[in-house]
């Protein structure tokens, strides 16, 4: 099936592709095609809904095709790349149906990213389009696209969602407008589903985030295989409010899994308790994605009493570990839920709690993998595996976990081992079950909220300080988003510094704020670890200690 390859994107192996092939993971269909087969078959369904509308299956096939039609007019064609940083809104369904229409690739990054991440994906994708929206609060959009494409000349064009001005375009206006171009105009473009359907964003361990190509093939069983652990049918309702250019709620099984059985996916902007629980009550809402900070900050609002939330049957928590007192806590709130603890990575490999699983099982696990296909090492600090129950790093390969990032050769033969397993620097070990236990990590990330920090990127950024002489960033624990981001900070001789000072320095950088440190420690000397490096794990100790010594 495979076409012309892809610069920069590293294939399966031929007889991996062979492998995944007769298992009948990978049936060389383009998303595109089986989008238009879920919308066909549940035509009539509600598909969309936000706070105030609501969209069927053939509403949004026929508003994404004619978009396609207009983008196809805009001059954006097959295999081109663009930068999608869209909230959670229907705009972004229509979009994302439209770009498989004809090809195009969207590197999807996150609303808070900054111009330091945006011009990064812009240049290292070679993106022809930018689809932001006009502004959010103080911050324009605008002006950040248009210093990127005075950069980056192949970025042709700045598609905004909200009052587009003269020199940008409107999405919605693009959606609306009759099309010039007749629809089987779509069906004459080839598209090969070895190649990348989206670009994900890695966690990013060494500076800015690497780029990761999901193909039609891997990215389809993707969806369709996480949704058949999470107990969705026609009649189910996904609440889906994490940021949906994530993995997870794009499509683990997120919004793609849940149309894939007919259901229906309420978007919102927002993660307030007085803004979702009105909606669960009015839309039934049966699932929803959240990460613990969320869990917390609901069950910890008094309007939970002023809703029906009963209908939520699953809700589904990632990206950080969720404490057993938490999970009670959200049982308590919304009555008839059983909370499915997940691990997953926008590399690929996921893993579930079933929903049947014994008790102390989901209280104490993040799941085992959902293809018997997935292959798991857990490898010790010489590469070997341990013996089973022992910690060492998680490393996985499989029918939809890549085999390397886009144009990041280097990185790539770090991050891979020689027959081809992902080295995901996640701690972890085997549970008497089956399933697996996360027992920290060996990448240097700090998780705040599930949102993953590159400590070396704020080192970096740090050291540029006139005033410092050393700097290392440690992840220091929080009740709420679970860490938080700690510079710790030798001075040079006679300065001074303050976290907000630094933060001001920082922000010239202009990148996402929730990359910001969120407490500053001044200390003479680093802890070194016996290699002469610095001991991260004592410093750790040590703010925490002095923590302690102020409470």
């Amino acid at each position: 099936m495979a076409g012309a390859p892809m610069d920069g994107v590293v294939p399966f192996p031929d007889d991996f592709a062979a492998k995944y092939r007769a298992a009948g993971y990978w049936r060389d269909e383009a998303m595109r095609d089986v989008f238009a087969r879920w919308c066909a078959t549940f035509a009539d369904r509600i598909a969309l809904r936000d706070a105030e509308r609501a969209v069927s299956y053939a509403e949004l096939d026929a508003r994404s095709t004619n978009l396609a039609l207009n983008l196809l007019d805009l001059g954006i064609a097959p295999r081109d790349r663009v930068v999608v940083q869209l909230p959670n809104v229907m705009e972004f369904a229509y979009l994302h149906f439209a770009l498989q229409k004809i090809g195009a690739i969207p590197v999807l990054a996150l609303p808070p990213h900054r111009y330091r991440e945006m011009s990064f994906f812009a240049q290292v994708s070679t993106a022809v389009a930018a689809f932001t929206p006009v502004a959010h609060r103080e911050f324009s959009y605008v002006d950040m696209i248009a210093r990127i494409r005075a950069e980056a000349p192949h970025l042709r064009h700045h598609v905004v969602l909200g009052q587009a001005e003269a020199a940008v375009i409107s999405l919605e206006e693009l959606i609306e407008r009759p099309a010039t171009r007749h629809a089987a105009s779509l069906e004459r473009i080839a598209i090969d589903p070895d190649l990348p359907a989206v670009f994900l964003l890695s966690g990013g361990t060494t500076g800015i985030p690497k780029l990761i190509p999901r193909t039609h093939n891997d990215y389809v069983f993707n969806s369709e295989l996480a949704v058949s652990v999470c107990d969705v049918g026609p009649d189910s309702v996904l609440l889906d409010i994490l940021p949906i250019g994530h993995n997870l709620p794009l499509a683990c099984p997120g919004l793609q899994g849940f149309l894939s059985r007919g259901a229906s996916v309420v978007l919102h902007t927002s993660t307030a308790p007085e803004a979702i629980f009105p909606l669960i009550d009015r839309y039934g809402v049966t699932h929803i994605h959240a990460v613990p900070a969320l869990l917390i900050r609901w069950t910890e609002s008094p309007l939970s009493q002023s809703h029906d939330l009963g209908s939520v049957r699953v809700i589904q928590s990632g990206g950080q570990r969720l404490q057993p007192e938490v999970r009670r806590r959200t049982a308590r709130t919304f009555r008839n839920v059983i909370v499915q603890e997940n691990f997953g990575m926008a590399e690929g490999l996921l893993m579930f709690v079933r929903l049947d699983d014994p008790e102390d099982v989901r209280m104490e696990t993040v799941g085992r993998p959902i293809c018997p296909d997935d292959e798991v090492l857990i490898l010790g600090e010489d590469d070997l595996p341990v013996a089973d129950g022992e910690v060492g790093e998680l490393c996985c390969r499989g029918p939809y976990t890549l085999r390397g990032y886009y144009r990041a050769d280097e990185h790539n033969r770090r991050a891979f081992t020689p027959d081809g397993f992902y080295r995901s620097g996640d701690l972890m070990r085997r549970h008497p079950s089956g399933n697996y236990m996360v027992e920290g990590r060996k990448k240097d990330l700090i998780n705040r909220g599930a949102e993953k920090i590159s400590a070396e990127e704020i080192e970096e950024l740090i050291l540029r300080h006139p005033a410092v002489l050393n700097a290392a960033c440690v992840p220091i624990p929080d009740p709420l988003m679970g860490e938080r981001n700690c510079a710790c900070v030798i001075l040079r001789e006679g300065q001074l510094l303050d976290l907000a000072e630094l933060n001001a320095f920082l922000e010239t950088f202009e990148l996402a704020r929730f990359k910001l440190p969120e407490r500053l420690e001044l200390f003479a000397n680093f802890p070194l670890s016996n290699f002469g490096k610095v001991s991260k794990k004592d410093l750790v100790a040590s703010v925490v200690a002095r923590m302690d010594g102020a409470a």
